[in-house]
């Protein structure tokens, strides 16, 4: 584990990124770092976060955990997500116990909860991506899609889209999700929650558009839902349904067995009118050692056929 130590990028170290927001630490789970493929360490204001995907021994953990709460400023909790353990429970190593709390990213809260499920409610893999929305949504009608705790619809608001329409088949996320604008003081009407399966809800979809910008992050893959290497191409076939002439797509892709390649297929092969414009890479601590096993973020114009 002393090996370990000098890769922590410790808050506050990272030009890009304030100390004071949450961000990753570190990022073994990119294969990067030989020996530490099982390690991620997140900081939460006041909380530093370890996640294991599987087992290490706690003579390690423990040195790990006291480096952490004494080079970390502000730090009052070391806790351990051990994510190879059925429901990813949490245990705290150092400090006192915290469960919820509000995270801040580029001046934005979010409410995240530790200990209750496997995700605390915030990728950090995808601040680049909520910073694009942010900067690309003014006056946008904008449909998310897989919206989750709506943090992209959280950017969009926070950026002057005129509305978002959030779409998952799990309501408790998505009442979270209005919790996390109420934190932002956002004005709610100008946002709707819908929790309904997208692929048996297109007419409730089309229902508020069309829309300006659309935002697809699926999960790869959700038991009795979501397949997204059979699934992706049905979503990108609605475009012309869904979207206005000259719309923007924002299409994410968080599987390591689908590449780049993929998605640019995908759309090619449904939705031709769909024109590339760029990619939109992760943090810089988001290292992989094999190019296209990450996320992967693609923006589109889409143009109506003449």
């Amino acid at each position: 584990m002393q090996e370990l130590i000098p890769l922590i990028r410790l808050p506050g170290h990272n030009d890009d990124i304030p100390a004071t927001d949450a961000q990753r630490l570190f990022h073994g789970r990119g294969h990067q770092y030989p020996g530490f493929e099982h390690i991620c360490i997140d900081w939460i204001p006041p909380v530093a976060v370890i996640s294991l995907f599987r087992e290490e021994n706690d003579e390690a953990l423990n040195r790990l955990a006291d480096y952490l709460q004494s080079n970390i400023d502000g730090c009052c909790s070391v806790q351990l997500q051990e994510r190879f353990l059925s429901q990813a429970p949490y245990r705290l190593l150092r400090g006192k116990q915290i469960d919820a709390l509000d995270a801040i990213e580029t001046g934005l809260k979010y409410g995240l909860t530790l200990g209750k499920s496997q995700n605390h409610g915030l990728f950090f893999d995808m601040r680049n991506g909520r910073n694009w929305v942010r900067a690309n949504a003014n006056d946008k009608n904008v449909l998310n899609l897989f919206a989750y705790t709506c943090a992209f619809s959280v950017a969009a608001i926070a950026g002057g889209a005129r509305q978002v329409v959030n779409i998952d088949i799990a309501k408790a996320p998505l009442a979270r999700g209005r919790d996390n604008h109420r934190l932002n003081g956002h004005p709610l009407e100008r946002v709707k929650f819908e929790g309904v399966d997208i692929f048996k809800s297109y007419a409730r979809l089309r229902k508020y558009g069309p829309y300006d910008l659309l935002i697809c992050d699926p999960p790869s893959f959700q038991k009795g839902s979501v397949n997204i290497q059979r699934d992706y191409g049905k979503i990108i076939r609605r475009v012309p349904q869904l979207i206005a002439d000259h719309g923007l797509l924002m299409l994410c892709l968080n599987s390591p067995d689908l590449d780049q390649k993929f998605l640019k297929d995908t759309v090619a092969q449904e939705c031709p009118e769909c024109e590339f414009i760029e990619e939109l890479s992760p943090p810089d601590v988001f290292i992989d050692a094999v190019a296209g096993k990450g996320l992967k973020v693609l923006i589109y114009r889409y143009r109506k056929s003449e």
